[in-house]
């Protein structure tokens, strides 16, 4: 692989993302990185053997840019790069709610731009990261997006319309599963376990159910059936979820999680 391939403003998923492209293959000295703090950059030389540059000099230098600072900072970064970013540099955005003619609107005409949602789980291989092309973003832009990304979990294509709603299910996804499970072990600390003991107990809960939705093949509704005996423990467990409006207060969450990346997009960070 001889492309070089930047990363800029390299936090917890651009620093994910390189060591899983070594893992993959990548030679480290193909991998260029821009952090604020010099410290950081230079941490990142010492771990991984990349090269840490400038904004500037990893918009000259590198084949593809990888852009993974936070929705409000990404105007202030597009300044410094627009200048010295060729329009045949592909520039891949990891920013929540920020579409891809915001990019192609301040960067040289036909520069290439891929929307990429990916997730936290990045950090142990396990993303779910969903890709859009821009305007000018080709085939072979949207192979090597998926190459990158793979290299830390899986990958989707969806169209650009769809990524708000990516956004909502998959980008922020991890945190609800996060939610449920500190809400169902504090249930079985009332329930008279041990904190430790309950914790043991849901985690692998959790990833056992996930490994039957990924590998059986089955609806969830009928793994879920499964679980269901008549009159037994499970069923009313799950009357109470409905009672409690659970499922209308999942859909409504997702609501607000897209509608806020729509308003991400529209330039309203407060």
């Amino acid at each position: 692989m001889t492309q070089k391939v930047a990363v800029l403003g390299t936090g917890k998923i651009g620093e994910a993302l390189l060591s899983g492209m070594i893992r993959a293959g990548w030679t480290p000295s193909d991998l260029l990185v821009t952090a604020r703090r010099p410290e950081r950059a230079e941490e990142l030389r010492t771990r991984y053997g990349v090269t840490p540059v400038t904004n500037a000099e990893a918009a000259k230098t590198a084949d593809t840019l990888i852009l993974t600072v936070k929705p409000q900072d990404m105007g202030t970064l597009l300044d410094e790069l627009a200048p010295h970013v060729p329009a045949d540099r592909l520039v891949i955005s990891g920013a929540a709610g920020i579409p891809t003619a915001y990019f192609e609107e301040r960067l040289a005409p036909g520069t290439p731009v891929v929307r990429v949602m990916t997730n936290t789980p990045a950090l142990v291989d396990e993303a779910m990261s969903v890709i859009s092309a821009g305007t000018h973003a080709t085939a072979d832009h949207l192979a090597h997006t998926e190459e990158i990304f793979g290299a830390v979990g899986k990958t989707l294509r969806v169209p650009e319309s769809q990524q708000d709603a990516c956004t909502a299910l998959s980008g922020s996804g991890p945190a609800y599963f996060f939610y449920l499970v500190e809400a169902m072990t504090d249930a079985g600390i009332l329930l008279g376990l041990p904190r430790d003991k309950a914790h043991d107990l849901i985690v692998q809960s959790a990833i056992g159910a996930a490994t039957m939705l990924r590998d059986s093949g089955e609806h969830p509704v009928k793994l879920r059936e499964n679980v269901t005996s008549p009159a037994g423990t499970t069923i009313n467990a799950i009357r109470e979820l409905e009672n409690h409006g659970v499922r209308a207060a999942l859909i409504a969450a997702l609501e607000a999680a897209r509608d806020r990346s729509r308003a991400l997009a529209s330039g309203n960070n407060g």
